[in-house]
């Protein structure tokens, strides 16, 4: 499928190696890996960067694989899963970002039509999400009040 806002096709990305059992390197029960999740998601990170982190310091490649959950579905679980996806959240903040550069810089017509584009795809996701039920059915976004939409 061709992008959206560009010219280009776009090819799909790197694919992980398929493998089926627990790689030797990794020492860790699904027990403790989920205990490592949690405690984490405590700390205030995010589900990308739990996997990331996991990845890099402890040598995780995959908790899907070894846990047969996905991190957000252990973070739901504990209670600590944000009310507003990530993927959503940082769309939103971006957004914010761009709005508080065109306070200073009215005439910026290229951020002006990349703020569209974001607050565009924001109402997409959010339509998506509604529809999912991971939002509720009265979500609507609203550039006002975006930073409440972050906490």
């Amino acid at each position: 499928m061709a992008r959206m806002y560009s010219k280009h096709k776009g090819k799909s990305g790197s694919k992980r190696p398929p493998w089926t059992e627990t790689p030797k390197w990794v020492t860790y029960t699904p027990e403790q890996i989920e205990e490592l999740v949690v405690q984490k998601a405590r700390e205030g990170y995010s589900s990308a960067m739990i996997g990331l982190l996991l990845r890099d310091q402890y040598g995780i490649p995959n908790v899907k694989k070894i846990v047969g959950k996905s991190i957000s579905k252990i973070m739901k679980e504990h209670g600590l899963y944000p009310e507003i996806p990530e993927d959503m959240a940082n769309l939103i903040r971006k957004a914010l970002r761009i709005r508080k550069h065109m306070e200073k810089n009215h005439k910026d017509y290229h951020n002006k039509r990349a703020l569209q584009l974001t607050e565009s795809k924001i109402r997409r996701l959010a339509r998506y999400y509604v529809k999912k039920k991971v939002l509720p059915p009265n979500f609507r976004y609203k550039p006002e009040e975006a930073v409440r939409y972050l906490r």
